[in-house]
């Protein structure tokens, strides 16, 4: 196998007809790791002295098999996307090549042809992720210390063919909660609506920073310009590819609750949740959206609905399980 590295954002457009193919067929294949969303993301977030580096792989044949987007800041190396807004990260690569793949990638980053580096630091590697498997023995050859760690929990309800059979598996506190809530939403004319491709996206993505900045003090001082724009264009660029679910509680025309989602391979991923507690705060419209949306899920024949990063209780109380993801990190002997 043979790595290339290109330097910058030329990456994203050079590796256009590509990317997206071997995303769709990676051992950790999530909506980040689509090629739009690395894209947006850089463009936005990235540190103010970073350098991105991509790295593609290719077969004896010369084809590309995998894809390393990474940035470098401070001598140390993180996955582009790292940390807060990429909740699943790693090497884009199927199963087949994972070990090989990261390989010839180290053997590039560990050249003279790379920047300099002290520490390979990557967050958010999925618990089942090949990486995890590959890297210690790698990292050993080439005489690099390996460590890991359990950097956080993504809590997952695997979702049955029914939502009748999803509440019977709640305990029985937590389903009538659910039920009376939804008796008591519907009593009010309260309704999920799903924003569609015909629909303003640009006011129906203001509506929903409105009201995540309105659901506490740390969203509000989370939400700077740089995510402000990423949410906009993640929107535009999800909704293109039919992947964008952004749902509303609505109450009298007033939205009152919302969910940012991605609808990809087969699963829903909660990305971010919105929430006026001034206007009818007391339907509990948050719950009641979490639960139609997962009606919605079952409906549309999901198979997973993902919280994402974080073990809230709330993830619990709706049945969902944690699936861990890992940090990772590669240092020279020397530091």
């Amino acid at each position: 196998m043979q790595a290339k590295l290109i330097q910058g954002d030329a990456a994203f457009s050079e590796l256009a007809d590509v990317w997206d193919v071997l995303a769709r067929d990676g051992m950790t294949n999530t909506p980040f790791q689509t090629r739009k969303y690395q894209e947006i993301w850089w463009r936005n977030l990235h540190p103010d002295t970073a350098l991105l580096l991509t790295i593609v792989v290719t077969d004896d044949d010369g084809r590309p098999c995998a894809i390393g987007c990474f940035y470098v800041v401070g001598r140390r190396i993180h996955f582009n996307g790292c940390t807060e807004e990429s909740d699943y990260l790693d090497l884009i690569c199927s199963a087949e090549y994972a070990k090989s793949a990261w390989a010839a990638l180290l053997d590039l980053l560990c050249s003279a042809d790379a920047p300099s580096w002290d520490v390979m630091d990557f967050c958010n590697v999925p618990e089942n992720s090949l990486t995890r498997a590959a890297l210690p023995r790698l990292a050993e050859e080439r005489g690099l210390l390996f460590a890991e760690e359990q950097h956080e929990v993504c809590p997952v309800i695997a979702l049955p063919d029914d939502f009748e059979t999803y509440l019977n598996g709640l305990n029985g506190r937590q389903r009538r909660e659910i039920r009376r809530k939804f008796r008591r939403a519907a009593g009010v004319g309260a309704e999920m609506a799903l924003v569609g491709p015909d629909d303003d996206l640009e006011t129906a993505v203001n509506d929903f920073l409105g009201l995540l900045q309105k659901s506490t003090f740390e969203k509000r001082d989370w939400l700077n310009d740089g995510r402000r724009a990423m949410f906009h264009e993640t929107a535009q660029a999800a909704m293109a590819e039919n992947a964008l679910q952004l749902l509303f509680m609505e109450v009298e025309g007033k939205r009152a609750a919302a969910l940012f989602n991605f609808d990809y391979n087969g699963r829903i991923w909660v990305y971010n949740s919105g929430l006026d507690p001034a206007s009818f705060g007391s339907l509990s419209l948050g719950v009641v959206l979490t639960a139609k949306a997962i009606e919605k899920a079952i409906g549309d024949g999901r198979v997973e609905f993902d919280f994402l990063r974080g073990n809230e209780n709330y993830k619990y109380q709706f049945g969902a399980k944690d699936d861990r993801i890992y940090r990772l990190r590669l240092k020279r002997n020397e530091q």
